[in-house]
């Protein structure tokens, strides 16, 4: 069971790390590419954007910790199952109240859903 929670982990810290500085370095491109939304040069919507980013690096980077640290690997389970239920919810009540999303955006929120229960599964075993 430590191997899997090690994969687990492994790809839940790298998922919201590279996701994260893509966020934080290049929103517009990284936006367009993953999510098929297309961003204006906003300075103040860009300034969201990396600031949620940033969030999604440094959780990334406490989740990849618990790979390698046992002593954070529950601590890393936890805020792993945290942010990715956390997208999850908010990205089910945003389809209730303004409609379905795009296509890609269903996929994150499959993703968003297997990496969420998995980690929080982890947790309570």
């Amino acid at each position: 069971m430590e191997i899997i929670k090690l994969i687990i982990l492994g790809l839940s810290g790298l998922l919201l790390t590279f996701v994260g500085l893509m966020r934080m370095t290049n929103p517009i491109k990284s936006y367009l590419k993953n999510s098929g939304i297309k961003l204006n040069n906003d300075t103040d919507l860009l300034n969201e954007i990396r600031g949620v980013g940033s969030l999604m690096l440094c959780s990334g980077v406490i989740v990849l910790l618990g790979t390698v640290l046992p002593i954070l690997t529950a601590y890393s389970l936890f805020v792993a199952s945290l942010i990715f239920l956390g997208f999850l919810i908010g990205r089910l009540f945003s389809r209730f109240v303004d409609g379905k999303p795009n296509k890609q955006l269903v996929t994150g929120m499959f993703s968003e859903l297997i990496l969420g229960s998995a980690n929080l599964f982890l947790l309570i075993v």
